[in-house]
């Protein structure tokens, strides 16, 4: 049986592979102009997956430029009218329709008070895209399938293309580039295994840390809305200040050792989890011996969130069709979430 969010999620590397070759300029006149007159602070508007794509370009900013990066809850501007200051900021917007009300608002109201804004976005003609100063499409095309999968890892890609050319990081610039076939061989890795373990679940934590936080987050909303399954993320450095008190025989985690400076410490509280009695599945590299799932790694580690995401998005398709749920249409969900 196949699903469009089988469908949608495969065609991710085609998608990158079309936002690559297009928008270079732009993405170059962007960076160059942030670097010209850097901003006095920068804040991410987005909410879903969208908000987790920005917590992930937020890192790579944050790591790479020093420049700090708020994500903004948008009810301070559009229900409680806050006083805030926002002259001088970068606003960057992050979403797929680009026709939520509340985001179009935000990004019209920091424009007026001459900030700059800039919208990724998968529609270049919508709302969103009239509301700012730089639009910069996703270029997935069009997704039917209400979970976001291909959408979501063009955000991805489009967040840290803007974050390599702020900072002008040529070594990510280039790994960027051998993205799509990394994303293709992340699509041939089997996760079947974790089927059967997932399939009864319901209660889930996922972990992970630094620039796999942003994939951990997205990985527990997608078991939420496919798999009705109650998933929460947590950092590998939180789950010790309260959630491991949920922890108990058999109890499913799914621990996201990616590569980098976190992976060791990753790696240990998987082994201090299935002690604990924890169900863990580690997914890490192929250079890890105590891994249960095995990630497709790209040219630079800060890219591989990206490759763990597209393994991960086929894992929840097929989880959500073993528990006899159809991924394409959960319940009392649509594409367009319009909020106020």
């Amino acid at each position: 049986m196949s699903t469009l969010m089988l469908e949608e999620a495969r065609a991710a590397a085609h998608c990158v592979a079309q936002q690559l070759a297009h928008d270079e300029e732009r993405y170059a006149a962007l960076g160059a102009a942030l670097r010209s007159h850097a901003p006095q602070g920068t804040v991410t508007i987005a909410r879903g997956s969208s908000d987790h794509a920005a917590a992930y370009f937020a890192y790579l900013v944050m790591s790479r430029t020093g420049q700090l990066v708020t994500s903004l809850p948008m009810s301070l501007l559009t229900l409680y009218r806050a006083p805030m200051a926002q002259a001088r900021l970068l606003a960057v917007s992050i979403s797929q329709s680009g026709r939520s009300p509340d985001l179009v608002e935000s990004m019209r109201e920091f424009r007026n008070a001459q900030a700059t804004t800039v919208a990724l976005v998968n529609d270049a003609q919508s709302p969103l895209a009239d509301a700012v100063d730089w639009t910069l499409p996703l270029w997935a095309g069009p997704e039917k399938s209400v979970a976001a999968t291909k959408s979501f890892i063009c955000a991805l890609v489009a967040g840290a293309r803007l974050a390599a050319h702020w900072g002008q990081q040529r070594d990510l610039l280039q790994a960027l580039t051998t993205l799509p076939d990394a994303l293709r061989a992340a699509c041939t890795q089997d996760w079947s295994a974790a089927v059967p373990l997932l399939r009864p679940a319901e209660r889930l934590m996922v972990i992970g840390r630094g620039p796999g936080l942003a994939l951990a987050q997205e990985a527990a909303l997608k078991f939420k809305e496919t798999c009705t399954i109650q998933a929460e993320a947590f950092s590998g450095a939180e789950v010790k200040h309260g959630p491991m008190a949920l922890v108990d025989e058999r109890y499913p985690m799914l621990v996201f050792a990616l590569r980098g400076p976190a992976q060791a410490s990753l790696v240990a509280l998987a082994a201090e989890m299935r002690t604990r009695g924890a169900q863990v599945l580690l997914a890490a590299p192929d250079d890890v011996a105590e891994r249960d799932l095995t990630l497709s790694t790209t040219d630079h580690e800060d890219l591989d969130a990206i490759t763990a995401i597209q393994s991960f998005y086929l894992l929840a398709e097929a989880v959500a069709r073993a528990r006899g749920l159809d991924p394409d249409r959960p319940r009392h969900l649509s594409k367009v979430t319009a909020t106020r």
